[in-house]
């Protein structure tokens, strides 16, 4: 395990290194955002990002979206992969977000995850990119992988238990933009095939490199 100064210094230097840690996901509205990061489960950014501008051109507001056939959002969001599910997720979750929300994305981890194909995951990513609320943290795969080889958590695999370690050691105000950091790095640099640690910036402070 890292000391918390090993730690601080893991955040700074991907700072200085990503200073843009924006979402890759593209998205105009909150709703479009949330169905975005349902589609991307076992998918690409990049692959969702070429789906998503006909998809929210054919359905352009959250009423459209609730009113639509399941079958023909499936045509949309087929190359996404999982598409039955999918369709039917984000179909229901517009319907829920205007039946009990107001059309409005919930701010609270406890309503977020009530919705059609949301876990903490997706709501992490809700609460830190839409509303900002500190101690943020999205685990997905390149948190899971770089958390472990950094030595932020040891020998790790639970989401849960990797997204409380990290909630503990990463200022909360950093967190959201730390983990979106951690996939920039981790598809750069720090890949699951291989980590390129002669040109990482954490290697001074590294777990795998320094072992």
């Amino acid at each position: 395990m890292r000391t918390p100064e090993q730690a601080l210094e893991i955040v700074r230097c991907l700072e200085e290194e990503y200073p843009d840690s924006l979402c890759s996901l593209e998205y105009g509205r909150d709703y479009e955002l949330l169905f975005s990061v349902r589609l991307a489960a076992q998918c690409t950014d990049e692959r969702v990002n070429m789906v998503t501008p006909a998809l929210f051109a054919r359905f352009p507001t959250l009423e459209s979206f609730a009113a639509a056939d399941v079958e023909e959002v499936e045509k949309y969001v087929k190359s996404c992969g999982f598409y039955h599910t999918k369709a039917r997720d984000i179909v229901a979750c517009a319907q829920i977000l205007l039946a009990r929300h107001g059309g409005r994305v919930p701010d609270t981890m406890e309503e977020l995850v009530k919705l059609p194909g949301v876990g903490r995951k997706t709501a992490n990513l809700i609460l830190g990119d839409i509303y900002n609320v500190p101690g943020a943290v999205t685990v997905d795969t390149h948190c899971i992988r770089l958390s472990n080889r950094m030595g932020l958590v040891d020998g790790e695999k639970d989401p849960v238990k990797i997204e409380t370690a990290l909630r503990a050691q990463i200022p909360p105000e950093k967190t959201n933009n730390f983990t979106h950091r951690l996939v920039l790095h981790g598809r750069a640099v720090c890949t699951a095939r291989k980590p390129y640690c002669e040109r990482c910036c954490v290697r001074h402070v590294c777990q795998f490199a320094s072992g």
